[in-house]
C-alpha cells in the first residue's frame, strides 16, 4: 500500500508559517514483490562449450523487478517543485541486492520540475533514450525477462542505468516531448572516456504514439577492454547486459544505439506496438574484434484485453548481425513470446509467460574466436544462455505492488 508521509501535518504543529511553506510536501514509500517458478531447457553459462541441461528454478522480478523505493515532492510555488527518487532492487528469493555493492541500484536522483520549463535531474538515472521509448517497448506486456529483444541488445529494458548523469526533459507541447541526458565518465585527463549521452523525442496524439532516440556509450578504458568503474554506464565496475548475443563485443571502445518505436490503439481491447533498432559495437586497440559489428532488430507486440481482469499478448522479434570480423554466415535470432496476466486487484496479479528463441549462423566468443550462435531469450537468460541454437522458457508467477 502506498503511504503518504504527511510532512505538512507534522510541521504545521510548530507554527502556521512553517505549515504553509510545507503544505504540498510529501514522501511516498512504494515498491513491489514479484516471485515465480520458471523452467528453462539447455541452460549453460556465457562462453561455455559444455552441454546444457534443463532447470526449474525460483525467479524474482520477471514481470516487474522486485524493488522498494522512496519518492518525494515539494511544491516550491509558481508551478515548480523539487523532487527525489531513491530506489533499491532486490532478489525476493534470496533477499540479496539485485546489484551487489549498490544500495539504491535502480535509481538515485534529485532535481527540479517546472510546468513551463521542464524537468532537470541529477544522479543515477535512466537515459533519455530509454525513458522516451519506454511507452512503446516490448517489455510492457512481454516483460524484459522473456520479451526484451535478444540479450536486451538495444537497451529497451531497464538494465541500463547511468551514474553521474544529468537529464533534462521538456514540457509536452503539441504532443511532443524531447529529452537529453549526459553521464559523466569522470576519467582523469579525459572528458569523453567513460561518458554516456543520449537524445530522444516522443510524439503522442490520441491512439497514436511514436518515439525515436540515439545513445552513445564510451568505454572508460582507452582503446576498449574491460569496462572500468569510471564508466558512467556501469554496474559496480562491469558492463551490464552482457549475453551470448554480444559477448564477443563486450570489450568495445564504444557502443551506439538508434531506435524508432511506436504504438496504435485500435479500441479499448486491442493495441499494437512496433519497434526497430540499430546497435553498433565500435572496436579499439584492446578489443577482441577488429571491425565494427552491427545488429539490426525489428519486432511487434499485439495486446488484447480479453476481459477487465485478463490481458493477453503475443510478440515476435528478428535480430540480424552484419557480416564482420571474418564471419560470412552472420548470426540471426528469431524470438516468440506469449504472456497472460490475470488481475486479482489493482495491486495483485497472476501471470504466465512462454518464450522460444532460435539462433542461426556464427558469432564471436568472448576471446574473439568464431563460434556457433546460441539462443538467449530476452535478458533474463543473459548469464544462462542455451548450449545450442534453440531455447524454451516458461514461467508462472505472482506480483504484489504496494
Amino acid at each position: 500500500m502506498k503511504r503518504q508521509v504527511a510532512i505538512a501535518a507534522a510541521i504545521a504543529l510548530t507554527g502556521g508559517a512553517a505549515g504553509s511553506a510545507f503544505a504540498q510536501s510529501s514522501v511516498t514509500l512504494y515498491g513491489n514483490v514479484d516471485m515465480s517458478i520458471g523452467y528453462q531447457n539447455n541452460q549453460t553459462t556465457v562462453g561455455s562449450t559444455s552441454n546444457g541441461h534443463a532447470v526449474t528454478k525460483m525467479n524474482s522480478g520477471i514481470w516487474s523487478g522486485s524493488r522498494f523505493g522512496f519518492k518525494g515532492n515539494e511544491d516550491l510555488g509558481g508551478g515548480t517543485s523539487a523532487q527525489f527518487v531513491l530506489e533499491q532492487g532486490f532478489s525476493g528469493d534470496t533477499g540479496a541486492q539485485s546489484v551487489s555493492g549498490l544500495m539504491f541500484n535502480r535509481q538515485a536522483f534529485v532535481g527540479l520540475a517546472s510546468r513551463d520549463y521542464g524537468a532537470l535531474t541529477l544522479g543515477r538515472q535512466y537515459t533519455s533514450y530509454f525513458s522516451m521509448l519506454a511507452p512503446y517497448s516490448p517489455i510492457n506486456w512481454l516483460t524484459g525477462f522473456y520479451g526484451a529483444h535478444p540479450g536486451d541488445i538495444d537497451s529497451l529494458d531497464t538494465n541500463y542505468r547511468v551514474n553521474n548523469s544529468i537529464v533534462y526533459t521538456s514540457p509536452t507541447l503539441g504532443g511532443v516531448t524531447v529529452s537529453g541526458s549526459y553521464g559523466m565518465g569522470e576519467t582523469p585527463g579525459s572528458v569523453g572516456n567513460g561518458s554516456t549521452w543520449s537524445l530522444a523525442a516522443r510524439y503522442a496524439n490520441g491512439p497514436f504514439g511514436v518515439g525515436t532516440g540515439f545513445m552513445r556509450v564510451n568505454n572508460s578504458s582507452v582503446g576498449g577492454g574491460a569496462w572500468g568503474a569510471n564508466s558512467a554506464l556501469s554496474n559496480a565496475g562491469s558492463e551490464p547486459a552482457v549475453s551470448a548475443i554480444n559477448a564477443g563485443y563486450q570489450l568495445a571502445a564504444a557502443q551506439q544505439r538508434f531506435a524508432v518505436l511506436g504504438s496504435y490503439t485500435f479500441s479499448p481491447a486491442w493495441d499494437i506496438s512496433v519497434s526497430y533498432s540499430n546497435v553498433q559495437y565500435i572496436p579499439g586497440v584492446n578489443s577482441k574484434f577488429a571491425s565494427q559489428a552491427i545488429f539490426n532488430t525489428g519486432g511487434a507486440v499485439l495486446h488484447y484485453k480479453a476481459t477487465p481482469t485478463l490481458d493477453l499478448a503475443a510478440g515476435y522479434s528478428y535480430t540480424r548481425a552484419t557480416k564482420a570480423n571474418g564471419i560470412a554466415d552472420a548470426a540471426t535470432y528469431h524470438q516468440i513470446t506469449l504472456s497472460q496476466y490475470y488481475s486479482f486487484s489493482k495491486r495483485t496479479g497472476l501471470y504466465v509467460l512462454e518464450a522460444y528463441q532460435k539462433a542461426n549462423g556464427k558469432t564471436l566468443s568472448p576471446t574473439g574466436g568464431i563460434i556457433d550462435a546460441t539462443a538467449s531469450i530476452g535478458d533474463g537468460q543473459n548469464g544462462a544462455p542455451s548450449a545450442t541454437g534453440s531455447q524454451l522458457a516458461v514461467a508462472v508467477g505472482m506480483i504484489h505492488r504496494f
